[in-house]
């Protein structure tokens, strides 16, 4: 049997609170710093502990960072899911367990290769202390992988020694436990599999974070002094990164002090309210939930559309409706987002597909809520919310200038003759506006939900309603021209003729490159929209009429981009075809590329290459 080298799924099954955390994070971790790509999903329960939970990781020399169908090597260390464990494995993967006892006969498979390993009866001598042998279980197998899949030892060992940085009297016991496993491994099993690994450079320069992180540290890249939030899974650890990260870089050299709040609310409208309520006194704020707190936030959001008041929030979706399954990922919270609140109400939504994006549009959305002043919604996801993966590295010009948008100043105000509050003087359906306090005489003006006049005067004029709502529709077009564009790619189709394209969005990026080629190989050739934002920009009115038929690929049931596009740009919906997977899981490249060719299996008059390429 021949080599293979940096191409596997590997999964490692453990129970919630057995600190397997630890360990498979620096399997994985591991493997990226010898430059190899991985992806890492963490498929954990919603409970604190007890239930079962597995982290995976794809490790791919092409860099296809999507979830991959099947596992080639399953490390099952939690009886309670064996059954479903040893089926998920490929025909040729590998089983490693703990055979202290034996396998069930009901578990064997002829058509996989069963790695025993005798851990817990290996440890009871190895260490006194119950707890430390049930969490150097999880160190043991990562020291018998190291062997297994030739990992460099060194690495994982010197890993150990950074983690434990400060808490030397660990470093040793775990260190054993490592050697442990690799002893074994070279003893009893064969050493190295057929599936390996080797150092590489396809890391590049690229770095490993998890989307949450980026995000809270864009937001105080981007200036936000106020953070008001309730927790929710799986949008916590944004605050949380907002608050270490301001504890790092907002604390005043030589007094020392905060220059920053971080509020916990009694609940999501009471943390929306702040939100809204600081950003009208002029400070950048944002809060973080999920779809539940998103439902709840519906009608400050209203207030916050009709009133003009910046606001910034990341809605890190997971699977609804309901409490739905809190832990699982989704996308599907875009109608609910886009028109949050009742009556006409329209909220510009962005869309991050990875970590970078995270970090760069949490500065960009604050300047956007301050140069529209409306609420904007950055709808990220479980799956790249709170899983470590690639990302090219953050990047900040210190000479950025904040986009404050139009607000006016005590000077400005002495050189203004009529001031209204509500007044489109520029013609972009955006009014000036002023913070509490900046002028003694001019400038103040009643902040109010109900309907007013450009002043800010309450009024139930029909002409004065109306003139109001069509200016925040002249607004609307205005964000189209500020929000970031889709990015577009069209094959060369004088030849083919191809006039079939896919769009998507989000987190539906990571598995596309490998759908592509995927489907190359079939012989189809697709043109690309990836949307970044809401409202779409001309761009993606140019790529849908351009195109007798669109694939829309998302993670919902109910296909809400693809009515979004339909309600939003009134195309024809027998032009845009649904790809949807709402199963909890992130979708991966072999679902789409089965959707996309039962729908040309189906219609054999739509476009193929000439030539399959290889």
């Amino acid at each position: 049997m021949g080599v293979s080298y940096n191409d596997f799924v590997i999964r490692f099954a453990n129970v919630n609170g057995s600190g397997s955390a630890s360990a498979n994070g620096m399997f994985a971790k591991a493997l990226f710093r010898m430059g190899i790509p991985v992806a890492t999903r963490n498929i954990f329960p919603s409970n604190i502990q007890g239930l079962p939970t597995w982290y995976e990781v794809r490790v791919n020399e092409r860099g296809y960072l999507g979830r991959r169908d099947g596992v080639d090597i399953m490390v099952a260390m939690n009886a309670e899911t064996l059954v479903e464990d040893v089926a998920s494995i490929k025909p040729g993967g590998y089983l490693l367990y703990d055979n202290s006892k034996p396998l069930a006969k009901i578990l064997r498979r002829d058509d996989i290769i069963e790695i025993g390993m005798p851990i817990s009866t290996m440890l009871l001598p190895e260490f006194v202390d119950a707890k430390q042998r049930s969490l150097f279980k999880n160190i043991t197998y990562l020291g018998a992988l190291s062997a297994l899949l030739n990992i460099d030892f060194e690495v994982i060992t010197g890993m150990v020694a950074t983690q434990y940085k400060g808490k030397d009297a660990l470093i040793a016991p775990n260190i054993h436990a490592l050697e442990l496993g690799r002893k074994y491994a070279y003893e009893y099993m064969v050493a190295p599999l057929p599936i390996q690994v080797k150092r590489s450079d396809k890391v590049g320069h690229r770095i490993m974070v998890d989307g949450n992180t980026a995000a809270g540290l864009g937001c105080v890249y981007g200036g936000a002094t106020v953070c008001a939030w309730y927790p929710i899974t799986p949008s916590t650890s944004v605050a949380e990164a907002f608050e270490l990260h301001a504890n790092r870089l907002r604390i005043e050299s030589g007094t020392e002090e905060r220059k920053f709040a971080i509020i916990q609310a009694e609940d999501e409208l009471a943390a929306i309210g702040v939100v809204i309520g600081a950003a009208w006194n002029g400070a950048r704020s944002f809060t973080a939930t999920s779809g539940p707190g998103l439902s709840l936030m519906s009608e400050f959001l209203g207030l916050a559309y009709f009133a003009e008041i910046p606001a910034v929030l990341w809605d890190i979706q997971r699977a609804g409706p309901s409490t739905g399954m809190p832990t699982r990922t989704q996308q599907s919270d875009v109608m609910a987002a886009a028109y949050a609140s009742h009556g006409d109400t329209k909220h510009p939504l962005l869309f991050p597909a990875t970590a970078k994006e995270c970090f760069d549009f949490a500065a960009l959305a604050l300047d956007l809520a301050d140069r529209l002043q409306t609420p904007i919604i950055v709808l990220s996801d479980l799956e790249l919310g709170m899983n470590d993966n690639l990302s090219e590295p953050f990047e900040w010009d210190d000479n950025r200038k904040y986009d404050r948008g139009k607000v006016l100043n005590a000077q400005d105000l002495d050189n203004t003759e009529v001031f209204g509050r509500y007044l489109d003087v520029d013609g972009d359906g955006i009014g000036y506006r002023t913070y509490p306090g900046t002028h003694p005489e001019k400038g103040a003006f009643f902040t109010r939900g109900t309907s007013r006049d450009e002043f800010a005067a309450y009024t139930e004029s029909p002409e004065a309603y109306e003139h109001n709502m069509q200016r925040l529709l002249r607004k609307w077009h205005t964000a189209s021209t500020l929000v970031p564009a889709a990015e577009i790619s069209q094959q060369d189709n004088s030849q083919q003729g191809n006039k079939v394209g896919i769009l998507y969005f989000g987190t539906t990026a990571l598995p596309m490159p490998e759908a592509l080629d995927l489907l190359v190989e079939e012989g189809i050739q697709l043109d690309t929209c990836r949307l970044r934002s809401f409202p779409f920009g001309e761009e993606v009115r140019t790529f849908m009429e351009s195109h007798e038929l669109v694939f829309v690929v998302e993670q919902n049931r109910d296909g809400q981009m693809r009515k979004l596009l339909i309600n939003e740009g009134e195309y024809n919906p027998q032009d845009l075809i649904s790809i949807t997977y709402y199963a909890g899981l992130s979708i991966s490249a072999e679902f789409i590329k089965g959707e996309v060719l039962e729908y040309y299996q189906a219609n054999k008059k739509l476009p193929r290459l000439t030539q399959v390429q290889s």
